[in-house]
C-alpha cells in the first residue's frame, strides 16, 4: 500500500471532517480543500480553531500519534481575553482541572509580540477597554477542546487558537486553506515511529 502524508492550514470555521451530515452541506469541511482520497485526520481541530493538521492512511501511524499515552507534542498560540498573571501561567504549567481530571504539565510561554498569522474571517471581536495577550502552550495531550478549558479555568478565556506544530512539523510556509506532501525529512521521524 501506498501511504501519503499530508499537511494542511486548516482555516477558522471548517470541520475537521470530510463530509458534513448536520447542516443539509452549508459547513466547509476538508472537502473544500483537499482533493485526495482515503486520508484523514491525525488528531482534531474545532471548527473554531485553526492551524495545522497532519492527514494520512497510514493507521498505525495514526494511532501513533493521536494516543496519548505516547505524548507527542503539539503546539499552540492562543490569544487570550486579558493579561495573565504569572499564578494563571504557573497553574496553566502544573495542570488544571477539567472535568474533574487534571492535565498534564504544559510548557507556557507568554509571547511578548502578537504572532504573525494570516488575518481570520470573521476577526476576533475587540473591546477597547479589555487587552489581549498571546500564549505558547505545548501540550503532549489531546483532550476535547483542552486548550480553551485550560484557559478559562484560570480566567483568560481563549480568543483565538492556531497550532502550529505537531511534534516536529511546523505551519510555516502554508497559507490558511493551504496543504502539502511532506518532504523527506520530515517523514523520517515518522516512520521511524512505527518500525
Amino acid at each position: 500500500m501506498s501511504y501519503r502524508y499530508l499537511l494542511f492550514h486548516k482555516p477558522y470555521d471548517v470541520l475537521c471532517q470530510f463530509t458534513d451530515d448536520g447542516s443539509n452541506g452549508v459547513r466547509r469541511t476538508l472537502k473544500d480543500y483537499i482533493p485526495v482520497a482515503g486520508v484523514y485526520p491525525v488528531g482534531r481541530l474545532d471548527r473554531d480553531s485553526e492551524g495545522l493538521l497532519l492527514l494520512t492512511n497510514h493507521g498505525s501511524l495514526q494511532h501513533r500519534l493521536s494516543d496519548p499515552k505516547f505524548r507527542h507534542p503539539r503546539t499552540y498560540w492562543v490569544q487570550v481575553e486579558r493579561l495573565p498573571d504569572d499564578a494563571a501561567l504557573k497553574q496553566l504549567r502544573q495542570g488544571v482541572l477539567i472535568q474533574g481530571i487534571k492535565t498534564r504539565p504544559a510548557i507556557v510561554t507568554l509571547l511578548t509580540e502578537e504572532p504573525t498569522l494570516s488575518p481570520r474571517d470573521p476577526p476576533v471581536r475587540f473591546r477597547k477597554t479589555v487587552p489581549t495577550a498571546w500564549l505558547e502552550l505545548t501540550l503532549t495531550e489531546g483532550r476535547n477542546r483542552q486548550v480553551r478549558r485550560m484557559t478559562a479555568a484560570v480566567n483568560f478565556p481563549t480568543l483565538r487558537l492556531v497550532r502550529v506544530a505537531i511534534a516536529h512539523l511546523q505551519l510555516d510556509g502554508l497559507a490558511p486553506g493551504q496543504w502539502r506532501d511532506l518532504t523527506s525529512a520530515e517523514l523520517r521521524p515518522l516512520e521511524a515511529l512505527c518500525q
